[in-house]
């Protein structure tokens, strides 16, 4: 990746936390000191459980998944399009530990990953990485509560719908069995219940 691209991604982390908060010099300069960006060609993993679970990654651009696996089969937790923070599920007090979760690129994506411990020196040396935290875990939260009503729908056509209603990005990219992992249903009724609504559409 060339040395200016990898300026403009870390850029665009700053930019998205200038949004949250007026960062200040020294907030920006350690962030470009600790941050790393990267490439992560479709279908490779960001991290997996053979990895040590150390960093966050902000989703500049590209398409993202996170997901476990159970009984041979892959259960996709989430999914993201970009402009938000990234990471495999962690205890607060956990020592550094191996991922539970498999984070996989499904197309070619742009991203920067900010070590847990830059993190953490942020809190202590930068009063705006608080506001800028509280931020980030309230829209972590809400994202999180979407995907928990979500998964209580009963009816698979219902919960399809309630996806479309909660995500106005393209789903198009998205692999139609990982969507329906997520949606918790067989890519048989995905596929059926999507031909239905195309039909009623026309």
């Amino acid at each position: 990746m060339l040395e200016s691209r990898k300026i403009f991604l870390v850029d665009a982390m700053l930019e998205y936390f200038s949004n949250l908060s007026p960062i200040s010099n020294g907030f920006i300069k350690e962030v470009k000191n600790n941050s790393h960006a990267m490439l992560v060609r479709k279908n490779k993993y960001i991290l997996s459980p053979l990895d040590q679970n150390v960093s966050v990654y902000f989703v500049v651009n590209g398409l993202v998944r996170g997901f476990i696996k159970e009984d041979h089969k892959d259960i996709t937790t989430w999914i993201s399009v970009g402009n938000e923070f990234i990471g495999a599920i962690q205890a607060p007090s956990q020592s550094i530990s191996p991922s539970i979760e498999y984070l996989q690129a499904l197309e070619d994506t742009e991203l920067v990953a900010i070590p847990n411990a830059a993190i953490q020196m942020l809190y202590d040396l930068y009063s705006e990485t608080n506001i800028i935290g509280r931020k980030i875990l309230a829209l972590q939260y809400h994202a999180a509560c979407e995907r928990s009503i979500l998964a209580r729908i009963p009816s698979a056509e219902r919960r399809y719908e309630k996806f479309l209603e909660l995500n106005s990005f393209d789903i198009s990219n998205v692999p139609l069995r990982c969507l329906a992992s997520f949606l918790g249903m067989r890519l048989e009724t995905l596929s059926r219940i999507r031909s239905k609504l195309i039909k009623e559409l026309n």
